[in-house]
């Protein structure tokens, strides 16, 4: 029997972990129409798709939270008792703090402003280093720059480390193996060491800013009118650092298209801000980040008169919506120019989900990432360097995909102003 034309009783698990981010686009594929049908981890489950799925997906009368997040996932990415796992009002107050924190323009150009700090300062010193790993000092940098925002204390030589725990969380969520137990450790050391940082600035032994992310999750009171608890607040200020440092994926991806692609160098490197957002658009776009999301429905329902069973595990494709022809021109083809003429729309362009940050479950730090893959694009565009042999290929079967190299450069100088305007 054709691999993709298996029964929908038959378990997907093992066939999603081989193909990645190709597994979704195939089985919708290969089973035409609005819902197409799987198992995961032993689960019944649908595969959504397009502008129309992101509305339904979103609409918390048809998929909820709570129950769709594996003990994995939890475990590396999210950490339990995260807003990604809450529904209803006790999500929208949990959600407003993060809103306040990473949706307010001044705010996130704040933020902005502190990894340019670190990243202006770090550039001079690789000179001085045989070869510059991109994703991993963009790593380094963007730690550094958040911790300073969000009132994280580090120490010399802490940046490092924690930059490592931080991409481990990321980078082990979907796989098993060596790289997904680092990720369960990582997340595990720095939710101790966060909580004791919650329980001092709680106590008054340790002085933050008051309106510093660190400050704001300390004092925040759920539904209950309650503190989070000490780990609870430490899940939840890695879910502000977490995907911040996840920016370094992009950064590599930006290193990988300016050299494939050197025509936008020059234009991205000057003043030009609606350009510079439309390259970090198109970078979203392009390259893979997250494969799909995941929710459970909320009742028995119906998709384009397919049923679907409460219960059901409802997977959104994003990385098959974001290179669907009927949505996208010319999709494998990479033009910053397609976002200066075509206005955003919040249920088109899903990289990182999709929906209403206000009122769903849409990364509520999606303008932190635009912001900063602006300016760090317009900064790598800006430098002056070689690209020596290495693997550069980005395995769609790898989750979370990245360039092989993690794209290396040797050797990195400024070459006119470092500062965007």
């Amino acid at each position: 029997m054709d691999r993709h034309r298996r029964s929908p009783w038959t378990d997907s698990s093992l066939s999603l972990l081989a193909r990645g981010y190709a597994w979704l686009p195939d089985l919708r594929r290969h089973h035409p129409g609005p819902v197409a049908r799987a198992r995961l981890m032993g689960r019944p489950a649908v595969a959504l798709h397009g502008p129309e799925a992101v509305r339904f997906f979103y609409d918390e009368r048809h998929v909820v939270r709570d129950g769709a997040l594996p003990e994995p996932v939890k475990s590396t990415l999210f950490g339990h008792g995260a807003v990604h796992s809450l529904d209803g009002a006790v999500h929208r107050l949990r959600k407003a703090m993060f809103l306040s924190l990473l949706a307010d323009p001044d705010r996130v150009r704040s933020l902005v402003r502190a990894v340019e700090t670190v990243w202006d300062a770090s550039v001079p010193a690789w000179a001085e280093q045989p070869r510059v790993v991109l994703l991993d000092e963009a790593a380094r940098v963007l730690t550094e720059g958040v911790c300073r925002w969000a009132g994280v204390p580090l120490s010399d030589g802490d940046a490092e480390p924690f930059a490592r725990d931080l991409v481990a969380m990321v980078d082990g969520f979907a796989t098993p193996g060596p790289r997904h137990w680092r990720g369960r450790s990582a997340r595990r050391r720095r939710e101790a060491r966060l909580a004791r940082l919650v329980n001092g600035v709680r106590e008054g032994a340790v002085e933050v800013p008051t309106d510093c992310a660190v400050a704001v999750i300390a004092r925040h009171r759920d539904a209950d009118g309650e503190l989070l608890a000490p780990r609870v607040a430490a899940v939840e200020l890695l879910n502000v650092l977490r995907p911040t440092v996840a920016v370094c994926w992009f950064t590599a991806f930006v290193g990988h298209a300016l050299h494939r692609w050197p025509e936008n160098r020059d234009r991205l490197a000057g003043d030009d801000g609606p350009y510079a957002a439309a390259f970090a658009q198109e970078v979203r776009r392009f390259y893979p980040f997250a494969p799909f999301v995941g929710g459970r429905a909320a009742a028995d329902l119906t998709f384009g008169d397919e049923p679907v069973g409460k219960g059901t595990l409802v997977l959104l494709d994003l990385y098959g919506q974001n290179h669907d022809p009927a949505l996208w021109d010319d999709p494998y083809a990479f033009r910053p120019d397609r976002f200066l003429s075509r206005p955003g729309d919040l249920d088109l362009l899903v990289p990182q989900g999709g929906g209403d940050p206000a009122t769903g479950h849409r990364c509520p730090g999606e303008a932190v990432v635009v912001g900063l893959l602006e300016t760090l694009a317009r900064r790598l565009a800006r430098l002056e360097y070689t690209v020596p042999d290495q693997d550069l290929t980005i395995s769609l079967a790898r989750m979370i995909a990245r360039p092989s190299s993690g794209f290396v450069l040797e050797p990195a100088r400024p070459s006119g102003p470092l500062h965007a305007s």
